[in-house]
């Protein structure tokens, strides 16, 4: 469980809030209350032999280190039964994939730079007299300080060389893109795998692209786009430099950190550079503020825990930061939607509606990719308008009490007989399930049993309705609207409503705590009295999760990035998200607010629609890849995250040419429900058993049906 702000560890240091997480447990920030300054607090959560001594040997790498490029470490200790802890200097700034993300591409020069900085720090490492292996390099490892100074951070996968000989102990881990073949298992590491990954990195900021898979290289599935490929204004000496690192052979590449350091300075003709504080562009002045958390206590006054996290009106703008798109992004993203326009017309989901998004907004801002720093968990507290007539109920003096007016003025529903309510093939569930379909000309939402009879139209609102959700009772449907056209990540604009089936009416109610930026992907709680969604209300879509009990919302998306298609577990307790940070991945938050960690691996691959199984036990989601494939279903075990261990449904061997959008379980677990187009074009339901077998088409009206979702 995560330290909550507020907690002082060690009589010392006092927990301000959470960075992030590793792979034993999280990190944190937070205040040395002998010395005053910020500190950076690691934990290790993980108590066995093998994992108590992998985070000790950090704490002694790290203490040993003296190097300006490099962190220090100032304590360490143990808390009995309770954790590890690693406390070392905290680096304000951001790292280079957040200014990567930011820019788009890094200057040369800074590039540069960059490399001549961290080969000094591995020439550093890789020269004592027990060499040391970073084993992790990668654009988020590189910290870039408010002064623009550099630092090499993450020594969690560090191993020390004896002799020639690399030591057997740490964990072995691979970054897709970063990390070279030998990392995989292929043969041993040594100080030229800290050379490819270096050379990865700065190929990925010097192109704005992650490089080819190095086990997918060295196994002749795919070769490195050449860096003049993609930026032809790269000088070729340059480019000869970042290519040769990235050799698979290590025989080929640069065989010290010194002569990788020496050829980037001849090559930016920056021979006359000082090694000792080699410095970039800062990052913009808001950036660090962001980061500096506000005093949560006063020195002088007794230490006590802090309950709250600060509110935030939700009314009040975010400043946002301007973006631009590189030439290359915007040649690639038309590439990308002729091809798929050629291939998949008219409806082709595995195209990110973000490229719709764009092409009405005309510029790359952090609304649509998520660049956005945000502050911890915040709670909302809303007091809802009500009829004059009814006296309004006092909220807390710091309530947000936003004009805010549940009812709206929409087109009410036709009557509707409702099916007979019927079992699934395997005996539970209601046999029922909603869908969206333009079939009457826009799109708006049904219900159907599962053997087909009994279909009704359920709403008719004037601007459209998808995004279907049944409440565990299978009573109430929640929905949002408008939905003019069919998107795969964003709705700006729309509103969730939700309907009441023992209302005979059908009469839309709005989710009271509605924003005018946009809120979708409505998912109710296992016990129903809550409600996940996404939102754009503080610029980039996050999750959110409104309490019908207490009329309160909280923010549970913990970084800068975009969170969408939030997906319960069975207890209540957590979500599922996709994330999309350069590609869409799934990750797991607990209910209130902190990041636990990644479920799906890296790769230049888009994971959407999580869902989790009956038990609990295991997660799928769709996948999309690059063209021209299309979408398949994923299915990972919980416990497996981080392994890289997923199954296909159905297993490869008997993949059809089905593809899968949108699936989710019946309530038996035993089937699953989603959206495919097998001819390219007409959108319908299919049915098959959880291990894809059976593929059942459920609708064959003309009309595009998406957005199955089981009653």
């Amino acid at each position: 469980m995560a330290l909550t702000p507020g907690t002082l560890i060690n009589n010392r240091y006092y927990i301000l809030s959470i960075l992030g997480q590793g792979g034993m447990g999280y990190v944190y920030q937070a205040e040395d209350t002998v010395l005053k300054v910020h500190v950076a607090v690691k934990e290790n959560l993980f108590l066995s032999e093998e994992y108590s001594r992998q985070f000790e040997r950090e704490a002694q790498i790290l203490a040993g280190l003296r190097h300006g490029t490099l962190p220090h470490v100032s304590d360490f200790f143990l808390i009995p039964g309770q954790g590890q802890y690693l406390i070392m200097n905290y680096i304000e700034g951001e790292d280079l994939r957040e200014r990567i993300e930011r820019l788009g591409t890094v200057p040369v020069e800074d590039v540069i730079r960059i490399g001549i900085a961290i080969c000094d720090a591995l020439n550093y490492l890789h020269t004592r007299k027990e060499s040391i292996l970073h084993r992790d390099i990668k654009p988020g490892n590189i910290k870039i300080t408010p002064e623009g100074g550099l630092v090499l951070v993450d020594f969690g996968l560090a191993k020390i060389m004896h002799g020639n000989q690399a030591t057997t102990d740490g964990a072995r881990a691979m970054t897709p893109g970063y990390s070279p073949p030998e990392q995989y298992g292929t043969a041993r590491t040594d100080p030229r795998s800290d050379i490819y990954a270096l050379g990865a990195t700065l190929y990925a900021a010097l192109t704005g692209i992650i490089p080819e898979d190095g086990l997918d290289r060295a196994t002749g599935k795919s070769r490195l786009t050449p860096v003049r490929q993609i930026k032809p204004d790269i000088s070729q000496i340059i480019a000869g430099v970042i290519e040769k690192s990235l050799e698979i052979d290590p025989e080929n590449r640069f065989q010290s950190a010194l002569d990788f350091q020496q050829a980037l300075m001849s090559a930016g003709d920056v021979s006359n550079l000082l090694l000792e504080g080699v410095k970039i562009a800062p990052p913009p002045p808001n950036d660090i503020e962001n980061q500096r958390p506000q005093p949560l206590w006063d020195a002088n006054s007794p230490i006590k825990p802090v309950n709250d996290f600060p509110i935030r009106n939700p009314q009040i703008p975010v400043n946002k930061k301007k973006t631009g798109i590189t030439p290359v992004r915007i040649l690639l993203a038309l590439t990308v939607i002729i091809a798929a326009g050629l291939i998949f017309l008219p409806k082709f989901p595995n195209l990110p509606s973000i490229f719709s998004y764009l092409s009405e907004t005309s510029t790359l801002s952090p609304d649509t990719m998520g660049l956005i720093a945000k502050t911890p968990s915040q709670v909302y507290t809303y007091t809802l308008s009500a009829p004059s007539s009814t006296p309004v109920v006092s909220k807390p003096v710091n309530a947000i009490t936003p004009n805010i007016t549940p009812s709206v003025s929409v087109t009410e529903a036709a009557p509707v007989v409702l099916p007979t309510i019927t079992a699934t093939p395997a005996g539970g569930g209601t046999g029922q399930y909603a869908f969206v379909s333009d079939r009457t000309g826009s799109y708006q939402i049904w219900m159907v049993g599962a053997d087909g009879n009994g279909q009704q139209q359920l709403t008719n609102m004037k601007e459209g309705a998808c995004q279907p959700a049944w409440n565990p009772d299978g009573m109430k449907l929640a929905f949002i609207s408008p939905c003019k056209e069919r998107n795969y990540e964003l709705y700006p604009g729309s509103k969730i409503y939700y309907i009441d089936l023992a209302d005979s009416s059908l009469t839309p109610q709005t989710l009271p705590v509605s924003s005018e930026e946009g809120d979708f992907d409505p998912a109710w709680s296992p016990d129903g009295n809550r409600m996940a969604f996404s939102s754009l209300r503080i610029g980039t879509a996050h999750v959110f999760v409104y309490n019908f009990a207490d009329e309160t919302l909280q923010e549970i998306s913990d970084t800068r990035y975009a969170d969408i298609h939030p997906a319960w577990n069975p207890l209540g307790t957590q979500l599922a998200v996709s994330r999309k940070i350069i590609y869409g991945h799934i990750f797991i938050l607990s209910d209130k607010g902190y990041t636990q960690y990644q479920l799906s691996p890296n790769g230049n691959v888009e994971d959407y629609w999580p869902v989790w199984s009956r038990d609990g036990k295991t997660i799928m989601y769709s996948r999309n890849t690059q063209l021209p494939s299309f979408p398949f279903l994923v299915r990972m075990n919980e416990e497996d995250h981080g392994t890289g261990i997923e199954t296909r449904i159905p297993p490869l061997a008997e993949q059809s040419s089905y593809p899968v959008a949108g699936a989710v379980y019946s309530q038996d677990g035993e089937w699953i429900l989603f959206e495919s187009w097998p001819d390219g074009r007409n959108h319908d339901i299919f049915m098959m058993t959880k291990e894809g077998g059976s593929i059942t088409r459920l609708t064959t009206d003309p009309g595009s049906d998406f957005d199955p979702a089981w009653r």
